[in-house]
Formats: C-alpha cells, sequence, structure tokens
C-alpha cells in the first residue's frame, strides 16, 4: 500500500496570511493554479482559492489589497504522511475537496491533488470515487 507520501506534490507554492489577495492572485496566475495554502513559519493557517477571491473579496466591494487573512478559508481538512493513497481520496471525497494539504508534525509538507491520486495505479479507482462524489454534490437538481 503506497502512502501519500509517494504521490504528493512538495514543491508548493504558499502565502502568508498577512500578503494581499493581488499577491495570491499572481501567484495563482504564474502557477496556474486555483488555490494556494497559507503558511505562516510553516504551518498551515488556511487556503486561499480563486472562489475566495470572487466570493469574499470581489462580490463584498474589497480589492486587491485586503490582507488574506480577512477573505482565506480556514475550515481545513488536512492528512498526514503516514496515511494512504486511498484514505486520502476518501477524506477528499467525506469533505467535498480536490486538493488535500499535507501535514508532518504540524508543519505543512505538501499537496495531494485528485490529479495525483489517479496517476497512482493502487488508488485509481478511489480517486475515479471521489471525483463522482465530489462532481455528483456540485449538479443541480
Amino acid at each position: 500500500m503506497n502512502t501519500i507520501r509517494d504521490c504528493m506534490t512538495t514543491n508548493i507554492a504558499t502565502v502568508s496570511p498577512n500578503q494581499t489577495v493581488k499577491e495570491a492572485a499572481a501567484i495563482m496566475n504564474q502557477q496556474n493554479v486555483g488555490s494556494i495554502p497559507v503558511v505562516d513559519s510553516g504551518q498551515l493557517k488556511g487556503i486561499i482559492t480563486d472562489r475566495d477571491i470572487t466570493t469574499r473579496t470581489t462580490a463584498e466591494g474589497r480589492d486587491g489589497n485586503t490582507p488574506i487573512s480577512q477573505v482565506m478559508s480556514t475550515n481545513l481538512v488536512s492528512g498526514h504522511t503516514s496515511m494512504s493513497a486511498s484514505e486520502a481520496a476518501k477524506v477528499m471525497a467525506q469533505h467535498q475537496i480536490r486538493r488535500l494539504p499535507i501535514v508532518e508534525n504540524n508543519q505543512l509538507v505538501g499537496i495531494v491533488a485528485l490529479g495525483d491520486l489517479a496517476t497512482d495505479q493502487m488508488s485509481n479507482e478511489a480517486a475515479g470515487e471521489a471525483l463522482t462524489n465530489i462532481s455528483e454534490q456540485h449538479k443541480t437538481t
């Protein structure tokens, strides 16, 4: 059984809580990602997503100089390095998330995306199931 360490990404762009929304957006654009972990002294404090920027910044009339700490998501779900890829996929499906920050000794050490799990043969089925569950929750009835 492969651990999440085998398929997580360790070279992650991060931002600090006191950086601005504009800086976060620029990094997202540069890295071609829709979310960035918010880290302070190595500790995961939150995550900022393109949706956070849209709904908590632009829609509320705030500007690009707004500190990330005022608009980031803080209701975080994270994983740990000893969990299996299958366990990570189950957590992601249960919480309806596409990316799972991985923490070890209270420090952010990586992030795993559904795409990372799909490339791992042992967890291909679990990733597909997680994606199906996430996608079904977002369909309108």
